[in-house]
């Protein structure tokens, strides 16, 4: 460690760490969040031999999530910019759990995808609310890293589902446990709007954490306007790159359980063990991809330097899930798949500090918002491919190729787009 790093470090301690109790929050409702959203995938198996579904019916279900993900992400952007996280997060949250309870009620395919848009609809706040809530309560400096613990919660939510949905849903069926699971959830509900302020109107927090977390200069506080917005470059370095990479994610967290049963002949109750290895080691992505442009830039590297070189670092560790179809052995596939898992939670815990790089704080839930939209699009357009692909010729060679070249795509797109990601002047 450096001697800057290390008076950092000592500064940091001595400001105090109620704002890690903030990241503590999102950090659970980013695992139920991922609990709630990975249930149909893990359940794939299940519901498709229940109630007849195909590879497409399955993709159409997922596709009309993403649809009302993508209006949801944007929707969400500008309301969090404009009502603040607490209640943003609050609105979106009663919204995706009344969605997800109303799984258990579902018969037909029609009925399952209105579902999904529900809970696409709520779902779409969390991370908007959760990166104004990093925003409001981290120093730049920090962000990165505050940004990967709270991430890290989808990979904990992707552990949890396996783990505790089959034998929910092998004791009172696969109605009850959207039903439990919901309900259990909303006691976060009640946390957060109990401890969740604004730095400045929290009345623990110490002053010399206050001065820690102000210590940036002020940035406007008024929203900004989308129409100035989309006109930037620095926005569509952040859109395309989310573009590029969100749909890989979609594709392993909705189809990797499928696969895994279809590939190395696993059922709901084995092919538990092999997720719950590959999200293990995509949780310690999330947080090292993190830590690492942190400790870089506070070792004296450029946030430009930091960002893209542990971003390039994580698409070359995607690489070998190129030949992920060929590997017959399940935990040499488990460990290939995993890396790539915890590549794409380090370079997406670092591309979404992009916003708060690049913008003020009052455009940052708008343009997370915005790339989030996109992103959302774009795995609507892989849902379709992934079951055009399944149906057709029943290999997913052609969905690990899209993966394994993916991240590459984004970053050459983020650099750019934005060669220095320098603050974007009269945003």
């Amino acid at each position: 460690m450096t001697e800057q790093a290390d008076g950092i470090e000592r500064a940091a301690t001595r400001a105090g760490r109620y704002r890690w109790g903030i990241v503590a929050l999102l950090f659970m409702a980013t695992v139920i969040n991922y609990v709630d959203r990975q249930m149909i995938g893990v359940l794939k198996p299940t519901l498709s031999k229940d109630l007849g579904w195909t590879e497409t019916d399955f993709a159409n279900v997922i596709f009309f999530f993403q649809m009302a993900y993508a209006i949801g992400y944007i929707g969400f952007g500008r309301i969090v910019d404009v009502i603040g996280a607490r209640m943003g997060y609050a609105v979106a949250f009663v919204i995706w759990q009344v969605a997800h309870i109303a799984h258990g009620g579902a018969y037909s395919v029609t009925q399952f995808a209105m579902a999904r848009f529900g809970l696409g609809v709520g779902e779409a706040g969390n991370f908007p609310a959760g990166i104004k809530a990093v925003t409001e309560w981290f120093p730049a400096k920090e962000r990165a890293f505050a940004i990967g613990v709270f991430n890290a919660g989808a990979n904990v939510g992707a552990i949890i589902t396996p783990l505790a949905v089959p034998v929910l849903t092998l004791a009172y069926g696969w109605r009850m446990a959207f039903v439990v699971t919901g309900v259990v959830s909303l006691v976060w509900l009640v946390a957060w709007l109990a401890f969740y302020r604004s730095p400045r109107e929290h009345r623990k927090l110490s002053t010399a954490e206050l001065a820690w977390i102000e210590q940036d200069p002020a940035d406007p506080v008024q929203p900004i306007a989308w129409r100035r917005l989309v006109t930037k470059r620095e926005t569509w370095a952040y859109a395309l790159g989310k573009f590029c990479i969100d749909p890989i994610w979609w594709f392993f967290l909705f189809w990797l359980p499928g696969y895994l049963g279809d590939r190395y002949d696993l059922d709901l109750l084995s092919f538990g063990p092999p997720l719950v290895a590959i999200y293990l080691l995509s949780d310690l992505g999330s947080v090292a991809g993190g830590w690492l442009s942190s400790r870089l830039i506070a070792s004296g590297r450029t946030v430009n330097f930091a960002r893209k070189a542990t971003m390039f670092v994580c698409a070359v560790a995607v690489l070998p899930v190129l030949f992920a179809q060929s590997i017959d052995n399940l935990w040499v596939a488990v460990l290939v798949i995993g890396i790539a898992t915890a590549a794409h939670q380090a370079f997406s815990a670092n591309l979404y500090t992009l916003p708060s790089d690049l913008f003020p704080r009052a455009a940052v839930g708008s343009v997370v918002g915005i790339g989030g939209t996109v992103g959302a699009v774009g795995g609507m357009l892989m849902a379709k491919y992934a079951g055009y692909v399944l149906d057709s010729i029943g290999s997913y060679a052609p969905l690990f190729f899209v993966a394994g070249s993916a991240y590459f795509v984004a970053l050459l797109l983020v650099h750019v787009l934005s060669p220095r990601l320098a603050r974007v002047e009269g945003a």
